[in-house]
């Protein structure tokens, strides 16, 4: 993928969704929503997600499809299913709905999605808030307003060149579909504000329609361009017809804004078609569209050999993000459909042309005659934006002037919410900067020196050594009396979200039942029970209480005090597991903490023996929780539619 030289960048907005690929016509019917999907995976991975913005567009409703086909049509389309068909038997032949255009689950919703990504890309350009809207998923130039007809039931083109007309005096309709753009030029037939412009076959061919003399009536007399063409053009005999035409087009009739329909059943090879275009001939049509730096909505419309389909698309994207896309077709979910030779690319066959020099020119100069007969463009008076009843009631109508100072409300963040099946780059690839959220996460972990970063998103245990030594600042009790004698903890301090815990020299923690052996039973009535005799607590420990001298603090026997905290049940519950079973640790952990009460005086004889102090000290956390002295949870921080508004 390279950029395109000499090109001014362009804001693209890409809408796609990716629900329209769960629908099918039928077994045997040649429309398969699927190219769509297809043509999206290409975008996905040759990366052009990179350079434009891509959107999942809100359905359009009833109330926006009445605003050109009948409210009893949508209505029928609204109630319709395979399971009720038989008892719409009159309505199917009134709406022509059952051969070429048959019933199927989900209807009514493949029509909204369809026109909602029109509407919406419409709605964008008319607000300025890009340069190019492409919506594949439309492009269904055949649907009239009260009439489904070849394989289209709701005529989005139609349904975006009002949303256009709202802003702009002047809306220029190009179609390059092999069929002609019948549906729309009905549509506007009496109009002279939209011009439309349609190259197709014509002669026996569906849908019969599109001479060179069917150019309007009334106000719209002059303003219906048709240029038939016959079978087998190919891309230079296209050119020589396609740019002088629309030059001639624009210039004169100066449109505010360009829809262009890029039906790909003109390309060589269709099922239905019978034109022999290349994907670079197809395509040369957009970039000559676009090089006239109008405001330019791309829609899909035919073509009936999907790979050939979703080939030109994903191209035609490219060129109107400004890139070039390299031949080699990267790997995707749709692989094995462009085999054998796995190019992007479609090539022109050896059919024969027959479009004579001779018969194009001819029809070039009777085009030129329709246009000569205006003096210049239709003109509009000022006026304010047309209104719809509904459009008052839009709930986004006034998010262009959102302060963005303030927290965005909720609705705004759902909108931007990505369907779960939806196509994305993953977030361990490594592109724009992004980091992989679990290694992320892993080199937040607490490491060797007991520092836990405090910017995980989740609440992480941390385990504090012990050692001897006095504890100052930020929840940390210090040395206590010498009636309040208590048992060593590490130093520990909980400070900005962050908890650190520092160690002797060794790291090592106290073995409880070394330190317990020495200890002396207090009265009953300091402790509220009588404890089982030290021999019990100890009768696991074995050796250890060998070693109580070398691990235990002792009593500054001129002063009468004990340097450190209490053990915590937590440390107390890792040690004792490494002395014995678990259940074992537990119930000697429940033994062993009761023994003397904080702040309890030293039972007589028990001279240069430390109490055990409870697990009740609390230290304080910056976020009004609660924390042991050893066992401390730590909360680290957890690391744009009524009118379309085009957001």
């Amino acid at each position: 993928m390279e950029p395109i030289l000499g090109e001014n960048k362009r804001r693209v907005c890409y809408f796609f969704d990716s629900d329209i690929g769960n629908y099918h016509y039928g077994p045997g019917h040649p429309m398969k929503p699927t190219r769509i999907r297809m043509c999206h995976s290409l975008v996905m991975n040759y990366g052009l997600y990179k350079k434009m913005e891509i959107f999942r567009a809100k359905p359009a409703t009833k109330r926006e499809m009445s605003q050109f086909h009948t409210d009893e049509y949508v209505d029928f389309l609204y109630r319709i299913n395979p399971d009720n068909a038989q008892q719409f038997a009159k309505e199917q032949v009134k709406y022509n709905v059952g051969d070429d255009c048959p019933i199927f689950d989900g209807l009514f919703e493949y029509c909204s999605i369809s026109a909602g990504g029109s509407m919406e890309g419409a709605a964008r350009l008319s607000r300025d808030k890009c340069d190019i809207a492409v919506n594949w998923a439309g492009g269904l130039h055949h649907a009239k307003k009260a009439e489904a007809s070849g394989f289209c039931y709701v005529n989005d083109i139609v349904l975006g060149i009002l949303e256009l007309l709202r802003y702009h005096s002047r809306v220029l309709y190009i179609d390059i579909d092999v069929h002609h753009g019948d549906g729309v030029e009905e549509a506007f037939y009496t109009t002279d504000r939209v011009m439309t412009c349609s190259f197709h076959k014509y002669g026996e061919f569906f849908p019969g329609t599109g001479e060179v003399r069917d150019n309007g009536i009334g106000k719209g007399k002059g303003y219906a361009i048709n240029v038939p063409l016959r079978d087998g053009i190919a891309d230079e005999n296209y050119k020589s017809i396609f740019q002088p035409v629309i030059k001639r087009v624009i210039e004169w009739y100066q449109p505010g804004a360009i829809v262009l329909q890029c039906g790909s059943d003109s390309l060589s090879g269709d099922r239905l078609g019978s034109f022999n275009l290349s994907m670079k001939g197809h395509a040369a049509c957009v970039q000559f569209v676009k090089s006239f730096n109008l405001p330019l909505l791309l829609l899909g419309g035919g073509g009936y050999t999907v790979k050939s389909v979703s080939r030109t698309w994903a191209y035609e994207t490219g060129l109107a993000a400004g890139m070039e896309l390299q031949k080699a077709i990267p790997n995707n979910e749709y692989w094995e459909y462009y085999g054998p030779t796995y190019e992007l690319d479609v090539r022109s066959s050896n059919m024969t042309d027959h479009n004579t020099p001779e018969y194009l020119q001819k029809v070039k100069e009777a085009v030129f005659e329709v246009l000569r007969d205006k003096n210049a463009a239709p003109s509009v008076p000022l006026q304010e934006v047309p209104k719809l009843r509904h459009d008052d009631e839009d709930e986004n109508e006034g998010e262009d002037e959102e302060s963005k100072d303030v927290r965005r409300p909720l609705r705004l963040w759902d909108k931007e919410k990505q369907n779960e099946n939806s196509l994305s780059d993953s977030e361990d690839e490594g592109t724009g900067g992004r980091r992989h959220r679990q290694s992320h996460k892993k080199s937040l972990s607490p490491g060797l020196n007991g520092t836990v970063n405090g910017s995980s998103s989740k609440k992480r245990r941390s385990k504090s050594p012990v050692s001897n030594g006095t504890g100052n600042g930020n929840g940390v009790l210090a040395s206590a009396s010498a009636s309040n004698p208590v048992a060593p903890l590490a130093t520990s301090t909980v400070t900005n979200g962050n908890a650190s815990a520092s160690g002797s020299g060794s790291g090592s923690g106290v073995n409880i039942e070394s330190w317990a052996s020495g200890v002396l039973p207090p009265s009953a009535s300091d402790v509220g029970t009588a404890p089982k005799p030290i021999t019990e607590v100890d009768s696991a420990a074995g050796a250890g209480a060998d070693n109580a001298s070398s691990t235990s603090p002792h009593l500054n026997t001129s002063t009468g005090t004990t340097v450190g905290l209490g053990v915590s049940g937590g440390d107390a519950d890792v040690e004792m597991a490494e002395a014995g079973t678990e259940s074992q640790a537990q119930a000697q952990a429940q033994q062993a903490e009761p023994v003397l009460a904080l702040g309890a005086e030293i039972p007589d004889g028990a001279e240069g023996i430390s109490p055990i102090a409870t697990a009740s000290h609390v230290l304080p956390t910056e976020r009004g929780e609660t924390a042991t002295a050893g066992d401390i949870d730590i909360d680290m921080p957890a690391g744009e539619s009524g009118e379309r508004t085009g957001a």
